[in-house]
């Protein structure tokens, strides 16, 4: 199957060697975001909680871009430099998804690009 290169001016650009994301057939990998504004390209400003939220709003438009939303998600990958936070994360995903939930892993990490605080990742599935 050809794969499709996504990509969204609504997003922040890549910061290295990928793509925003890759579409092939009706399922569109997402490369991870950082709670970066695209404009800026700056990390958002506020608390912990306005991160989560520029995630999950990175996420989105890279999903819209591709022709889905995040109700498309099948499965969400969540990275954590401090997993206190992850009821947080509890709390501002209810923001964003109502059910049925994807399928999720969260995970502590070390340290994340540009000194975020939380990555994501996900695997949309379009068309079903």
């Amino acid at each position: 199957m050809p794969r499709q290169i996504i990509s969204t001016d609504q997003a922040p650009r890549a910061i290295g060697t990928y793509s925003q994301a890759v579409r092939v057939g009706d399922t569109v990998y997402l490369s991870g975001q950082i709670p970066l504004v695209p404009e800026t390209m700056a990390l958002v400003e506020g608390d912990m909680a306005a991160q989560v939220r520029q995630v999950f709003c990175n996420l989105s438009a890279v999903a819209a871009a591709a022709g889905g939303g995040l109700a498309d998600v099948a499965k969400l990958n969540v990275f954590l430099t401090d997993l206190t936070h992850f009821p947080l994360v509890n709390q501002v995903m209810a923001e964003f998804f109502a059910e049925p939930y994807p399928a999720r892993a969260a995970v502590g990490v070390a340290a994340l690009p540009k000194g975020a605080a939380v990555e994501m990742d996900a695997i949309l599935v379009l068309g079903g």
